[in-house]
């Protein structure tokens, strides 16, 4: 018997199309669409529901990885070409293996969604905070002034530990955060993996020195990595140079 097409491999009827996406709308625990099926409101509710869904975390609600990202890359132009001051935290729970190993992993996920409630109230509204890897978070602040960031930071790690999440048999777990953050380059061509590193570095540092602690790279630093000069002038004159 003949192959058939490719295409005719692929096909799937419209209507299976539209009931698997309400089905994962249900399975994440969002409703179906108001109004009249098939409508073009009812439609435009459907396509808004599953955009949200594709940039959000399943466990605590936040911002994905890949949508922090596409924010992240936007703030980078936006801070090359205005001049403005941004901030980027990175958010670690300290022992969170030791927290999994001694209660649980269901445990484990109610910590993780206490402190991604504890960040997202303890920042302004025009900040993004996203869930990045299993207990790791980030937190990107347009429009922050350099005197600013260490209160910021420090408020975040305060919130944190002030956070409890009870247990079955009594008694609550606490748990800290260790917090790392850079600034933006300003009116630097950069990118959002270069900015990334520089902030992970103060979050080692910060896991380093003992964690439950904050650590922001000096708001003054002003030099430009050899791969912010290539991306600036467009050529690989200065990669022989620190």
């Amino acid at each position: 018997m003949d192959a058939l097409p490719s295409h005719q491999h692929l096909s799937i009827p419209p209507a299976l199309r539209l009931e698997s996406a309400l089905a994962l709308l249900r399975h994440s625990g969002h409703g179906e669409p108001a109004g009249l099926p098939g409508s073009e409101p009812w439609l435009q509710e459907l396509i808004d529901r599953l955009v949200d869904l594709s940039s959000r975390d399943p466990l605590t609600g936040l911002a994905n990885r890949r949508y922090f990202e596409v924010a992240l890359a936007r703030e980078v132009d936006r801070v090359a070409r205005s001049g403005e001051s941004a901030l980027l935290l990175v958010v670690d729970i300290d022992h969170f293996k030791r927290i999994n190993d001694t209660y649980g992993h269901a445990v484990g996920d109610q910590v993780i969604r206490a402190v991604s409630e504890a960040l997202a109230v303890t920042v302004r509204p025009m900040d993004l905070v996203a869930r990045v890897g299993g207990e790791e978070f980030a937190i990107m602040l347009p429009n922050c002034p350099a005197a600013f960031g260490p209160q910021v930071a420090t408020r975040v790690r305060h919130r944190v530990a002030r956070t409890s999440v009870p247990l079955y048999e009594g008694g609550a777990v606490t748990v800290t955060v260790s917090v790392g953050g850079a600034f933006a380059q300003q009116w630097v061509r950069s990118s959002t993996e270069l900015w990334m590193q520089r902030a992970d570095r103060q979050l080692y540092r910060a896991k380093a020195e003992g964690r439950d602690r904050v650590c922001l790279e000096a708001s003054a630093v002003s030099s430009v990595s050899v791969e912010e000069k290539v991306m600036l002038y467009g050529t690989s004159q200065f990669q022989d140079f620190e």
